[in-house]
C-alpha cells in the first residue's frame, strides 16, 4: 500500500497510500474513543438513576474521563484536518485549480450551494 496513489476525491486529486493509512489510523482511533464514550455515558446514566451515593461519587471520575476523551477526539480531528490540508496543498502544487496569492500560497474557494 505504501507508495500507492489513489484518486478518489472526484476532482482528479491523488492521495498517497501513506497519507491514506494515517487518515484510516486516526479515524479508527476516533471511533474507538467514541465507542468508549458511549459505554461511559451509559454507566454515568445508570449511576445517576441509581441515586446510590457511591455510584454518584464514581460519576465524577467517569465524567472526567469522558471530558478527556472528548479532548482527544477534538485533537485527532484537528490533526486530521491539518494533515488533509497539507496533503491537498502538496498534491495541488502546479495545479491550476487554485489561484496563487501574492504570498505564494494557493487560495482555494469553496462553492456553497445557494
Amino acid at each position: 500500500m505504501e507508495g500507492d496513489t489513489f484518486s478518489g476525491l472526484g476532482n482528479g486529486t491523488q492521495i498517497d497510500g501513506k497519507i491514506l493509512q494515517t487518515f484510516q489510523k486516526n479515524f479508527v482511533q476516533v471511533q474507538n474513543i467514541l465507542d468508549q464514550n458511549r459505554l461511559l455515558i451509559n454507566e454515568i446514566n445508570q449511576n445517576h438513576e441509581s441515586k446510590i451515593p457511591d455510584n454518584l461519587s464514581r460519576n465524577v471520575g467517569l465524567i472526567r474521563e469522558l471530558n478527556n476523551n472528548i479532548r482527544r477526539v477534538v485533537d485527532l480531528y484537528a490533526d486530521l484536518s491539518s494533515s488533509f490540508t497539507k496533503s491537498m496543498e502538496g498534491s495541488s502544487e502546479g495545479d491550476s485549480s487554485g489561484a496563487l496569492k501574492s504570498d505564494g500560497k494557493a487560495g482555494h474557494k469553496r462553492n456553497r450551494p445557494a
